[in-house]
């Protein structure tokens, strides 16, 4: 099991109760930047910290560099959160927060997508393979 999932694990209930509490302030149908930040503050207000961007160092095969990686928001250093205010959100959004899961070593991330009636309907949780001891 990856040392940090029991605490992205339950992080991830908090998030989610944080999420739905900007949902029902905004509603759906505006831009996920306004999303991401009003998401940013809840989370700030309830105590927690939120990075967008961290230097990762990249390897391929006997050659590495160290770049910024930016992203939605990691919230505590142990879940990502990507934040989406679409119709549908394309596979390609779930494959990109997976890569930085794997890049950043974080267990646990969430695709939220605001633009649904009902928040919980728009929730996709995301676990790095063998994160949870499986």
């Amino acid at each position: 099991m990856h040392k940090l999932y029991s605490k992205a694990d339950a992080l991830s209930r908090e998030v989610i109760g944080a999420a739905i509490e900007v949902h029902r302030d905004k509603g759906p149908g505006l831009l996920e930047s306004i999303y991401e930040w009003c998401l940013s503050m809840e989370l700030e207000l309830r105590g927690h910290t939120v990075e967008t961007q961290r230097l990762v160092v990249v390897q391929y095969k006997q050659f590495e560099r160290q770049d910024p990686l930016r992203f939605d928001l990691l919230v505590d250093g142990c879940l990502l959160v990507e934040v989406k205010a679409v119709e549908t959100v394309p596979p390609i959004s779930k494959a990109q927060l997976l890569s930085y899961m794997k890049l950043l070593d974080i267990p646990l991330g969430l695709v939220i997508n605001f633009n649904t009636m009902k928040l919980t309907d728009g929730l996709s949780r995301l676990i790095l393979p063998g994160a949870n001891g499986e």
